[in-house]
């Protein structure tokens, strides 16, 4: 299977220069939990999610005006429409990303979550594993610490 057969088409984008309020209220609108930054070009710069503006914006009381590039996740790990969606999961755990832009030819063309590969693969294994590399790797200390005993 190929990532063009699961990528979500519409991506939800805004300039890097863009204030994080605004970015939020894109989210809201769009009933979306990322929005990639792109640059005059078009060019993905970056990757905006609500945690990020939970984590980095709100509780640090931040200005809602700050520019969201300024918590952005940078550089932006990208994909190929053509590529097989195992590689494309191998991607994504290297880099311990759950969303995965996807350009054709330099231009974003979708984007692929670790959500969209759970729901339309439909591939038990490649979904158990990746839920949990993705998991591991992006919350090492978080969630799996020694509990002690």
């Amino acid at each position: 299977m190929l990532i063009r057969d699961v990528m979500t088409e519409s991506v939800v984008t805004a300039p890097s220069s863009a204030p994080v309020r605004e970015v939020a209220e894109l989210m809201r609108e769009r009933h979306v939990g990322s929005v990639v930054l792109v640059d005059d070009a078009g060019v993905p710069e970056g990757i905006v999610t609500d945690r990020d503006l939970a984590v980095s914006v709100l509780a640090d009381g931040r200005d809602p005006g700050d520019r969201a590039c300024d918590h952005a996740s940078a550089p932006v790990v990208t994909g190929e429409p053509d590529m097989d969606v195992s590689a494309a999961a191998e991607l994504m755990v290297a880099h311990a990303i759950r969303r995965l832009p996807v350009l054709d030819g330099g231009r974003l063309t979708g984007i692929v979550t670790l959500d969209d590969l759970v729901v339309r693969t439909g591939e038990v294994e490649l979904t158990h594993r990746l839920t949990t590399d993705i998991t591991r790797a992006a919350l090492p200390d978080f969630y799996f610490h020694n509990r002690g005993g």
